[in-house]
């Protein structure tokens, strides 16, 4: 009868320490993929300040380079497809991340244009407004940049834990599933050419 008893007795202290150890790896992989959602949003924060900004910017450059028409409607045009690429952030994966980061490409090369552009306009880089918003917007690239990597380190943090050993296990019965990291594009390794 005490025999009994003690099996009982260990058994149920397995249970309750299983439970609890599952509990605890469930409730930690949550927490690491909120993470990453998280950051994910701070990242889509600071391009939709960029995109903020813009409309504000090529009006500025208007009116002093209204015959460069073609490239403010290149830029206007970038940005309405940077802004119509959006992602769920429970679907992070390299594909969605890849067409997000093209649409944002295209935009940061017409912006690159337009600063080409200013250079030919000394009035208007002399202008209040045009270097108040010129500098919001480069504080602005230096978010993105910092936002993506932040989102990196949760998004390496989360892949990591899911992937261990035993904790896989767990994330694949869980439906845990390991998400993209943000990546330079193709070329970025390459230092640009200037000549003057």
């Amino acid at each position: 009868m005490k025999k009994s008893y003690v099996i009982l007795g260990i058994v149920a202290l397995v249970i309750i320490l299983s439970y609890s150890w599952i509990k605890g790896s469930y409730n930690s992989m949550v927490t690491l993929e909120e993470g990453v959602t998280e950051k994910w949003s701070q990242v889509e924060n600071q391009y939709q300040r960029r995109s903020d900004l813009i409309p504000n910017l090529v009006n500025v450059v208007k009116g002093y380079a209204a015959h460069e028409k073609s490239t403010l409607e290149g830029v206007i045009e970038a940005r309405a497809k940077a802004t119509s690429v959006n992602i769920n952030a429970d679907n992070l994966n390299a594909e969605s991340l890849q067409k997000f980061q093209a649409a944002q490409s295209g935009l940061s090369s017409a912006l690159s244009k337009l600063m080409v552009v200013v250079e030919r306009y000394p009035d208007l880089k002399a202008n209040e407004n045009f270097r108040d918003l010129q500098a919001q917007l480069e504080g602005t690239e230096n978010r993105i940049a910092t936002e993506r990597m932040r989102f990196n380190e949760a998004t390496k943090n989360y892949n990591t834990v899911i992937r261990k050993f035993p904790k896989n296990i767990f994330a694949g019965m869980f439906g845990f599933e390991k998400k993209a990291y943000f990546e330079a594009e193709k070329g970025a390794e390459k230092a640009p050419v200037v000549e003057f």
